[in-house]
């Protein structure tokens, strides 16, 4: 099979480290990739969002199967531009559609889903310009602290807490009026704050059938103890130590069959994967989020655990098939440390030479914020540098190969957290 991945991180770098892997796997051309991804495929330089050009390049290679990583192309329509095409439509393809993934492209319209499907999740107002003075007056008697989401993409950063009703407001206003976060938050939704532990759960969904991945647990904050700036990821465990088979069954029959079956009935025809950001409050899931992809830097966790053939995975799901393949999943635990760039997620300075890479043993070392210079030198491009995988028979086992390696790798600035899975070791 010839197969087109989109995306430059490091998902995209484990797509590719899977993918490569199958004995159907003819050519894997990955768009725009990084030089991790170019390990394992050929690297495409053409603009994600130019769908034409993207279709044109499937048509003279002959793809057969098109997986899409980032959320951006589908919540701009890059499926719907190619089922509208005859010539495209018949390449099989991994991602929503711009409706579907409007689960993620915008928080109004995945809650009011949630709230239509009796999806558990913390209670919500939206507000907009039109009707700014009314979210102020409900900012000021509702309990603390107040979560304010941005309706749109915001790169991970659209998220507030807000600790008094005065912070909130000025947040609001600032969100609104000021556009703080682009037309991303032109709408805000203003959320009750859920307290307990979150946990990711990924399902990949053939329109019909759907199998559940494993689940995982990132670390977004900057510091250690979970303090300081919320990032992109910091680190992630799979499986979750608390998500045994009565927890996942909760998560299966209360949200997944629901969010399933409330796709079909809005004729929504999802294929891909959806990843559901959960709060587990006492011994219950409510859903915070949905995103109409895999997440990052879960999936270098999550990804390593699947024994069976990855692109037969996918191309099950994109025939309608899931119900026939077999998901066989690796029983040890993995942890993922993410090396950073001295100052994110604020600013940070690129270009920095990195070294230490081959000095790496037992782990798996997936690329994110990396480019060749022209001499073939190893540079950061980014706030998330490198991904450090590591098996074990525990976390603290899986955790501490990961830190091993953390410490050969070297860049200018480098920065990771040491804590990685901690609420478990």
């Amino acid at each position: 099979m010839n197969i087109l991945l989109i995306g430059s991180g490091g998902r995209e770098h484990a797509f590719a480290y899977k993918l490569s892997q199958s004995k159907d796997c003819e050519h894997l051309f990955i768009m725009p990739g990084n030089p991790g991804t170019a390990t394992h495929g050929t690297n495409i330089s053409i603009d994600t969002n130019d769908f034409k050009k993207v279709g044109d390049f499937c048509l003279e290679n002959e793809i057969n199967l098109l997986i899409v990583g980032p959320e951006e192309p589908l919540v701009k329509g890059m499926r719907d531009y190619f089922v509208a095409d005859e010539n495209l439509r018949s390449i099989g393809f991994i991602g929503p559609d711009k409706t579907g993934a409007q689960l993620e492209g915008s928080k109004d319209f995945s809650k009011a889903f949630m709230q239509k499907y009796k999806i558990p999740t913390a209670a919500y107002q939206t507000f907009t310009s039109g009707n700014l003075n009314e979210g102020i007056d409900y900012l000021k008697s509702h309990s603390l602290p107040i979560v304010l989401k941005a309706d749109g993409l915001a790169a991970g950063k659209g998220v507030l807490i807000c600790e008094t009703r005065e912070e909130a407001i000025t947040e609001l206003q600032a969100m609104i009026n000021e556009k703080k976060f682009g037309d991303a938050s032109t709408k805000v939704v203003v959320e009750e704050f859920l307290k307990g532990i979150e946990l990711s759960v990924f399902v990949l969904s053939d329109g019909n059938n759907y199998t559940i991945l494993p689940s995982a647990k990132d670390y977004k904050r900057i510091g250690e103890g979970e303090t300081g700036l919320n990032t992109g990821g910091m680190g992630a465990v799979s499986p979750v130590p608390f998500a045994d088979e009565d927890f996942i069954k909760k998560v299966d029959e209360r949200i997944i069959k629901p969010t399933i079956e409330g796709l079909k009935k809005e004729n929504i025809n999802y294929v891909g994967f959806i990843f559901i950001g959960l709060m587990k409050v006492g011994d219950d899931p409510l859903v915070i989020e949905y995103n109409c992809r895999m997440g990052d830097p879960e999936t270098e966790a999550v990804l390593p655990r699947i024994n069976s053939d990855f692109l037969e995975l996918m191309k099950s799901c994109a025939d309608g098939k899931l119900n026939e393949y077999k998901l066989q999943i690796d029983k040890r635990t993995t942890a993922t440390v993410m090396l950073v760039s001295a100052g994110y997620p604020g600013d940070y300075e690129k270009g920095k030479t990195i070294s230490g890479l081959d000095n790496c043993e037992h782990s798996i070392v997936f690329q994110a914020g990396t480019k060749l210079n022209e001499k073939n030198e190893l540079l950061t491009n980014g706030g998330r540098v490198i991904a450090i995988t590591s098996f074990g028979a525990t976390i603290q086992e899986a955790v501490s190969q990961s830190l091993k390696n953390a410490k050969q790798i070297q860049f200018e600035g480098k920065y990771f957290r040491r804590d990685i899975g901690f609420e478990f070791t």
